[in-house]
C-alpha cells in the first residue's frame, strides 16, 4: 500500500488577465490543490479553502468580471458570417458565444492561453456536431475555426516580432488543413447521398484530427518559446520585483495544466527556481511561490518525468532550501507549500528521502506539528505525514521517529477530525487517517517502534476505526490501512487484542476482515 500525496494541478482554475506578482502566496494557496495516496477507494481534493483572516487572497466580483470579458465576446466575426452562408437557423445557434477577441497587445502569453483555448473548444464542438451529423453547424463552425487559427498566427506574429521556421512550417500546415477542412464540409452539404456522407464523414473526421495535431504542435512551439523567455528573464534580473513578478507568471503558468508543467521543467524552469529558493535576498512570500511552482511541476500525478533531469543536479541545493523555509515560515500558508513541495520530491526519488533523513526533516516537521502558527490544518497534516510515510520505507527511520517522539504524533493523526464539516476538510482528514495507519504499518517492522505504539494504545483506537464506520467517515480506503496496521502491530504484540477482535480483524484474509466491518452498522460496537 504505497501512499500517493502531495500537490496536483487545478487543471479546471484558470487564471484570465495578466498574472501579478502581489499577494504571490496568498495566489499560491488559492490554485494550489492536495491530493491523496493511490489506495482503493481514494479521493483527491481539488482545492485548499482558506480563512480570509489568514491571507489576503485574490477576490473578483462575478459581475466586474462578466463586465471586462464582454467586450471580447461576440456571436460570430463578420468574416465568418459571410462565408458561412446560409445562416443557421437552427435552434442552438445563439448559444454560440465564444471569446473572439483578443488579450491586451504585448502579452503573448496570455494571447496563446485565450486563443488556444477558444480554438480547443471549437476542435471539441466541432468533434460533437460531427458525431450528431448537423452537417451545417459543423461547416460553420469549421469557417469559424479557421478565423480563429487565423487570428492567433496574426497576431502572436505580431507581438513576437519573429518566428523560428519551424514554427513557419507549422503555421503553414495548420493553415491549409483549415482551409481543407472548410472545403470538404462545404461540399458535405450538397451531398444527399447518404453512403457517400458516410464516407465523406469519415475523412471529416481524419482531417480534424490532423488539423487538432498542427495546433497542438504549433501551441507547444509557441509556449516553449515564451516560457524559455519567462526563465531567461529570471536568471539575468537583479531586480526583486521583477522576479517576483515573473516568478507569479511562472506560477500561473502551472494552473494551465500538465503540459504547462511539462514545458516549465523542459526548459530548465527548475534550475531557476533553485536559485530563488536559496538566495535569502528574496523575501519570503517569492520564495514560498517558487516552491509552490517546485510542487505542481514535480506532482507525481503528472504523466511525465523526463524533463525532470535537470531537477536531479539541484535536487540537494532545493531540498535543503525548502527544509530551511519550512523551519522559518512566519506563518502557516508558507509552511504549507514548502511541506507540499518536499511531499511530492519523496515520490520523484529514493535520494530525496534519503537526503531529508540527512538534513534531520523529522526532527523539523514533528516539531512544526507543535506550533499552531505554522500547522493548523489537516491540509498541512496531510503534507507532514505523507513526507514520514514515505520517509519510513527507510529502515533509519525508525530511530529518528521514537527518538523525536513520533508515534505520539502519528497516534494522534489517526484521531484526525474536521472542524467545519465542509467536503473538502473531510477528504482531507480521511487522507491523515489513512497515510497515518500506513506509516505506522511500514515503521512496526521496528519492534521498538511497535511496542511503543501498543504501549500509547494505538491497537484499541485502529481497533476502533475498523468497527466505527462514522470514525474513519465509512472510508474503505481508511479501513484497509488500518487493518494492514493492525495486522503488522498484533504479529508483534499478540496479547494487545481481545479474542473477538483476532478472531474478525487479524485471523482472516484480509478481504473478508474488509468485508465485515465495511457492511457493519453503528449499532455493532
Amino acid at each position: 500500500m504505497c501512499p500517493r500525496g502531495g500537490v496536483r494541478v487545478t487543471e479546471h482554475v484558470r487564471v484570465w488577465g495578466n498574472v501579478q506578482g502581489h499577494d504571490c502566496c496568498g495566489q499560491a494557496l488559492l490554485q494550489i490543490g492536495i491530493n491523496m495516496m493511490a489506495l482503493p477507494g481514494g479521493r483527491h481534493l481539488d482545492t485548499i479553502p482558506l480563512p480570509g483572516q489568514r491571507v489576503h487572497l485574490m477576490q473578483v466580483d462575478s459581475v466586474q468580471r462578466w463586465m471586462e470579458d464582454l467586450k471580447l465576446m461576440t456571436e460570430c466575426e463578420c468574416m465568418c458570417v459571410l462565408q458561412a452562408k446560409p445562416i443557421s437557423l437552427e435552434e442552438d445557434t445563439q448559444s454560440d458565444v465564444i471569446l473572439a477577441g483578443g488579450p491586451g497587445p504585448g502579452d503573448p502569453l496570455q494571447l496563446l492561453l485565450k486563443r488556444g483555448w477558444v480554438i480547443s473548444t471549437e476542435l471539441r464542438r466541432i468533434g460533437q456536431k460531427l458525431a450528431q451529423d448537423r452537417w451545417a453547424r459543423v461547416h460553420s463552425m469549421s469557417v469559424r475555426l479557421t478565423c480563429h487559427a487565423r487570428s492567433m498566427v496574426s497576431e502572436y506574429s505580431t507581438v513576437s516580432r519573429s518566428s523560428s521556421q519551424e514554427m513557419g512550417q507549422i503555421e503553414k500546415l495548420l493553415m491549409e488543413k483549415c482551409s481543407e477542412l472548410s472545403a470538404i464540409t462545404e461540399r458535405c452539404l450538397q451531398v444527399e447521398n447518404e453512403h457517400v456522407l458516410k464516407s465523406m464523414k469519415a475523412c471529416v473526421s481524419e482531417t480534424l484530427s490532423t488539423l487538432g495535431q498542427h495546433f497542438g504542435q504549433l501551441l507547444e512551439l509557441a509556449l516553449t518559446r515564451e516560457v524559455q523567455a519567462l526563465v531567461r528573464k529570471i536568471n539575468a534580473s537583479d531586480n526583486i520585483y521583477i522576479t517576483e513578478s515573473t516568478t507569479g507568471n511562472l506560477f500561473s503558468l502551472t494552473q494551465e495544466g500538465a503540459p504547462l508543467c511539462r514545458i516549465i521543467a523542459k526548459v530548465d524552469g527548475v534550475l531557476c527556481l533553485a536559485d530563488i529558493l536559496t538566495d535569502d535576498s528574496h523575501s519570503e512570500a517569492t520564495r514560498a511561490e517558487a516552491a509552490a511552482v517546485v510542487a505542481q511541476v514535480t506532482s507525481p500525478h503528472l504523466p511525465f518525468t523526463q524533463h525532470l533531469g535537470s531537477f536531479l543536479e539541484s535536487m540537494e541545493e532545493i531540498v535543503t532550501a525548502l527544509i530551511k523555509l519550512c523551519q522559518e515560515a512566519s506563518s502557516g500558508e508558507v509552511f504549507l507549500l514548502a511541506s507540499a513541495a518536499l511531499a511530492n520530491i519523496t515520490f520523484f526519488d529514493t535520494m530525496a528521502c534519503e537526503l531529508l533523513l540527512q538534513l534531520n526533516a523529522i526532527r523539523v516537521l514533528l516539531e512544526a506539528c507543535s506550533d499552531k502558527q505554522r500547522v493548523d490544518t489537516p491540509y498541512t497534516r496531510d503534507q507532514i505525514v505523507t513526507i514520514l510515510a514515505n520517509l519510513s520505507v527507510l529502515e533509519q527511520c525508525a530511530s529518528d521517529i521514537i527518538q523525536e517522539n513520533g508515534v505520539q504524533l502519528i497516534m494522534g493523526m489517526l484521531s484526525e477530525k474536521p472542524r467545519s464539516g465542509t467536503p473538502a476538510e473531510v477528504a482531507a482528514c480521511e487522507r491523515v487517517q489513512q497515510k497515518a495507519a500506513v506509516t505506522l504499518a511500514r515503521l512496526s517492522r521496528d519492534p521498538e517502534v511497535a511496542r511503543e505504539a501498543v504501549r500509547l494504545s494505538c491497537m484499541s483506537r485502529l481497533i476502533e476505526l475498523c468497527r466505527s464506520p462514522s470514525e474513519r467517515n465509512s472510508s474503505d480506503a481508511v479501513l484497509v490501512a488500518c487493518l494492514a496496521a493492525l495486522r503488522r502491530l498484533a504479529g508483534v504484540c499478540p496479547e494487545g487484542l481481545q479474542d473477538s477482535d483476532f478472531q474478525q480483524l487479524v485471523q482472516p484474509r484480509l478481504v473478508d476482515s474488509f468485508l465485515l466491518c465495511s457492511n457493519m452498522e453503528e449499532s455493532f460496537v
